[in-house]
C-alpha cells in the first residue's frame, strides 16, 4: 500500500537535514585536524595561539595524579612540555588537598594548527581548558562529560554572582594557576572575575584573569612563550593592577551586552606562518 508524507513532516525532515549539514560545515576537517602524528624534534612553539603550530608536542596521558583528560576522541591532548607540566602540578596540588581530580579538556592537536570546531585558539600548544567541576574518579569524569554535555556552570541566576558549584576548591585551583610564573593569562566569565574581585579585593593575581564570554564552567589557561621558541608570538602584556575597575565594569554595560552589528566584510583567514606550512607537510 502506498503511503503519503504530510508537508509538515517533510518540512521537519528538511529542517533536520539542514541543521545536520550546518553542523557538518562547522565541524569540517582542516588540514591540521587530519594529522594524527606529532612532528618529531625538540619542542618548538611557532606563531600565536590563534595562528600557530607546534613541533615536538607531547601527548598528555589519559590520567595522572590528581587529573583526568576527557573527550580524548577529539585527539586534542597534545601540548608543549611546560603546558603538561602545569597540568601535572595542578593535579598533584588538588590530590594533596582533597584527593579529587581536575578535569582537563582540549589542549592542541598533534601539530597544533586550526581545529575543525570549538576553538579559534589552542593552535600552538600553550592553551588548555580546565573544567572547574572536580571528579571523584577517571571513570566518573568520562561518564559525566560526553561530547555535547558540559559540566555545570558556576554562575548564579540573574545578578547573583556564583552558585553553589563554586567553592574553596575552585578558588584554590584558579588562584594556583594564576600565580604560576609560566601562566600568561586565564580567560574566565566576567561574572566570575567580578565575584572574585569582590571577595579578594585587589589581589595582584587577579590581573591574569581576563573576562571573556562563555567560560562559566571552565577556565582557559594560556602560557607564556617558552624562551627556547623565538618564533612564538607573545600576546601584548596585561596592564598592571587587578583589572577590577572600569575595564571589568564595561563587560556589564549595555554596550557590551548589545554590541552593534558590523557592516564590514568578514576578515580573510590569515595564512599560518611559513614554518607551520613546512611542519604540516612533514611526514
Amino acid at each position: 500500500m502506498r503511503t503519503s508524507t504530510s508537508p509538515r513532516i517533510l518540512a521537519g525532515i528538511s529542517i533536520i537535514l539542514l541543521l545536520g549539514l550546518g553542523t557538518m560545515a562547522v565541524a569540517a576537517e582542516t588540514p591540521w585536524s587530519r594529522i594524527k602524528t606529532v612532528a618529531q624534534g625538540m619542542p618548538v612553539v611557532i606563531g600565536g595561539p590563534s595562528n600557530g603550530c607546534i613541533q615536538g608536542a607531547q601527548a598528555l596521558p589519559a590520567s595522572g595524579i590528581g587529573y583526568v583528560s576527557i573527550r580524548r576522541q577529539r585527539n586534542r591532548y597534545y601540548g608543549h612540555p611546560q603546558t603538561n607540566a602545569l597540568i601535572r602540578k595542578l593535579g598533584k596540588a588538588m590530590d594533596r588537598r582533597n584527593g579529587k581530580l581536575i578535569m582537563v579538556g582540549d589542549l592542541a592537536q598533534p601539530r597544533g594548527g586550526r581545529m575543525s570546531s570549538s576553538h579559534v585558539s589552542h593552535q600552538n600548544g600553550l592553551d588548555v581548558d580546565i573544567w572547574l567541576t572536580l571528579a571523584d574518579s577517571p571513570a566518573q569524569a568520562v561518564r559525566d562529560t560526553p561530547e555535547r554535555r558540559d559540566p555545570p556552570s558556576m554562575l548564579g541566576t540573574g545578578a547573583l554572582g556564583l552558585n553553589d558549584n563554586w567553592g574553596p576548591d575552585q578558588l584554590f585551583l584558579m588562584r594556583m594557576a594564576a600565580e604560576h610564573p609560566s601562566v600568561d593569562r586565564i580567560l574566565v566569565n566576567p561574572s566570575i572575575k567580578r565575584a572574585l574581585c569582590q571577595q579578594q579585593g585587589n589581589a595582584d593575581w587577579l590581573r591574569k584573569l581576563r573576562p571573556w564570554w562563555g567560560h562559566d564552567a571552565h577556565m582557559h589557561v594560556r602560557l607564556k612563550c617558552p624562551k627556547d621558541s623565538p618564533a612564538c608570538k607573545q600576546q601584548a602584556p596585561i596592564a598592571r593592577g587587578s583589572g577590577c575597575g572600569a575595564e571589568l565594569a564595561w563587560w556589564f554595560s549595555s554596550e557590551a551586552r548589545s554590541p552593534k552589528k558590523s557592516s564590514a566584510r568578514p576578515k580573510a583567514r590569515r595564512q599560518p606562518p611559513a614554518a607551520c606550512q613546512t611542519l604540516l607537510q612533514r611526514s
